[in-house]
């Protein structure tokens, strides 16, 4: 049995004591450059592992310099956060997230969408009688549509590779969904297009219906230039070019069956998130490990020849401590060309220079995961009311602590002082100071409220008043 978290791991805040998040810390950082510094934002899934982390599980927001910006608890069994991040749906920024169970490796939930106000405005799942939405991937097109993946359990014999003949098999399968109406616009079953006895992993162990054998293990799912779909599968070490229009596999590259003639450093294992890049390179995070086949896990970015049919390697990103990522990760390409490597088990993100040099980490608490890491810019926008808190200060007056979980916009804090709740007025304006500002004031009161203000000093929202002694 592990020790409570320290107190320097978690957060806690007078105004939302409802809310720990995990403190992400940052290696390195300039605190007069770091905020200011674009992308702004670092989105994680945070959860723990095995119930030994320290904090709450949920979707976090971080500026770069590890300060909480916004934190959605999502600490149940069956609330599980994977996949978070920022995408555009209907033409608006959103964040998108996947909800649910884990049992080990996989995921039965749903998908969801919140808008800039936190507001949950859609809900995507799985059709046609297939399992639960998995927790790998959760991808909105510019059509509105979703595209997800279930692990489907289904009997086969798996004599063939080692196990039972009346045994069960996990069948991958990707879906496109129109989020509005669920409609089931693709379907696509791994086992009608990639054979058992491609799978890198011995089918020891499993097989059985309340383990069937996770032959393939999809795990990301991204678009080619041509409207394809290029997947990832963990468990063959194989990228797939899958053709929407009917879902043949246009080619294979890396596995034991791989189309393309590997140059040297291109061989990768277990990985995950596959991705075309606008410069026609393939981006993909490799494992190398569980069972490890290499010394270190890596960024890792590809030249394709399609006409050769050659794979040769344009970049990588390896940390300089040599991180080994048993499951889990993700590679970020930026628009100037620094990259983003979260290493999914393991307690860091990373940023890289173009030139692949790394920069900084940002370090979660031991045993506090993400699924994936992603830099954006959000603009959040929250309906609900700032918070406060009110506190008598030792030395002469009170602390007043105000927050407002997701603003983004708020530049300083007016604190209102009155003798009644509908009579206040200002008593003090400061720069805000963090996820929680703590404002000392001298008012009187008894009763206090708090205005967030822009930069502009407009008011952007307004706390219910509170009685503070």
């Amino acid at each position: 049995m592990l020790p409570p978290p320290k107190a320097e791991e978690v957060h806690t805040f007078y105004s939302r004591p409802d809310l720990r998040p995990p403190k992400i810390k940052m290696s390195d950082a300039d605190p007069d450059t770091a905020p200011q510094a674009s992308p702004r934002h670092l989105f994680l899934g945070v959860k723990d592992y095995q119930g030994e982390g320290a904090g709450q599980a949920g979707m976090l927001i971080v500026n770069r310099r590890g300060e909480p910006v916004w934190f959605a608890v999502r600490d149940r069994d069956d609330q599980k956060p994977m996949d978070f991040r920022m995408q555009t749906y209907r033409g608006r920024p959103v964040l998108t997230t996947w909800q649910g169970v884990a049992p080990i490796g996989f995921g039965k939930g749903k998908c969801l969408v919140f808008d800039q106000s936190y507001r949950q405005i859609a809900e995507v799942d799985t059709g046609d009688g297939v399992a639960d939405a998995d927790l790998h991937e959760f991808l909105i097109t510019d059509r509105d549509t979703a595209l997800i993946m279930a692990y489907n359990p289904v009997q086969r014999d798996l004599s063939a590779v080692g196990g039972p003949s009346d045994g069960w098999v996990s069948d991958g399968v990707i879906q496109e969904i129109d989020i509005e109406t669920g409609e089931v616009l693709f379907d696509w079953h791994s086992l009608d297009h990639v054979d058992l006895a491609e799978s890198q992993l011995p089918v020891e162990g499993q097989g059985m219906k309340e383990h069937p054998y996770d032959y393939i293990h999809l795990n990301s799912i991204g678009l080619d230039d041509d409207g394809d779909l290029l997947v990832s599968a963990r468990n063959t070490w194989a990228i797939y070019k899958i053709a929407k229009s009917d879902g043949s596999v246009r080619w294979t590259l890396g596995g034991k069956n791989t189309d393309f003639r590997l140059g040297k450093g291109v061989e990768f294992a277990w990985q995950h998130d596959a991705r075309r890049q606008p410069d026609g390179t393939l981006s993909l995070f490799d494992n190398a490990s569980s069972p490890p086949q290499a010394n270190r896990s890596r960024g890792l970015v590809l030249q394709l020849d399609e006409d050769a049919m050659t794979a040769t390697v344009d970049r990588e990103y390896v940390h300089p401590a040599g991180l080994l990522c048993d499951n889990q990760g993700n590679l970020q390409l930026l628009d100037d060309g620094r990259a983003i490597v979260g290493w999914g088990c393991q307690p860091y993100t990373s940023e890289f220079d173009a030139d692949g040099e790394w920069l900084t980490d940002w370090r979660s608490p031991e045993f506090v995961q993400s699924y994936r890491a992603y830099l954006g810019d959000w603009v959040g926008r929250p309906d609900d009311k700032p918070a406060l808190a009110v506190r008598k200060n030792a030395a002469r007056g009170v602390l007043v602590y105000a927050s407002w979980n997701g603003a983004t916009e708020v530049k300083r804090w007016r604190v209102l002082a009155g003798k009644r709740a509908d009579d206040l007025s200002e008593a003090v304006t400061v720069p805000r100071g963090g996820f929680e500002t703590a404002i000392s004031c001298d008012a009187a009161g008894p009763f206090f409220a708090v205005e967030a203000l822009d930069k502009q000093g407009n008011e952007l929202g307004r706390s219910e008043p509170v009685r503070g002694r």
